[in-house]
């Protein structure tokens, strides 16, 4: 439990098991070299997973030279029921406020130098 929690805490690591989950197949590692529209190095990417993987909530297979994750949800709602779509709804809405937020500041800022 505390590994899945400590997995899905991070932001991005939960962006990314939120996509390969809403995928519902198998996601090579190099499609999330951008999440939440940022750019993430190789070496991070990899540590992203290795945790994911650690907490039991994604299975990688090497296909060639890529890596296929693949989420393991079906085991973990037997175990955890409800856990893993509460989190990723709320990791879906505080995401969405983020990005009003950030939108309206933006906002904020462009009528700012408008005025001046």
């Amino acid at each position: 439990m505390e590994g899945i929690l400590h997995a899905l805490s991070d932001p991005v690591r939960a962006a990314m098991y939120g996509d390969i989950v809403s995928q519902g197949c198998p996601q090579n590692c190099s499609k999330f070299l951008t999440v939440s529209d940022r750019a993430i190095p190789k070496s991070t990417l990899s540590q992203h997973f290795k945790v994911l993987r650690e907490a039991g909530l994604i299975r990688s297979e090497r296909h060639g030279v890529e890596m296929q994750n693949t989420s393991r949800c079906a085991e973990l709602e037997g175990r955890f029921p409800g856990l893993l779509r509460a989190i990723l709804a709320a990791h879906t809405i505080q995401s969405e406020q983020e990005s009003t937020t950030v939108k309206a500041d933006a906002k904020r800022v462009r009528r700012r130098a408008v005025g001046k």
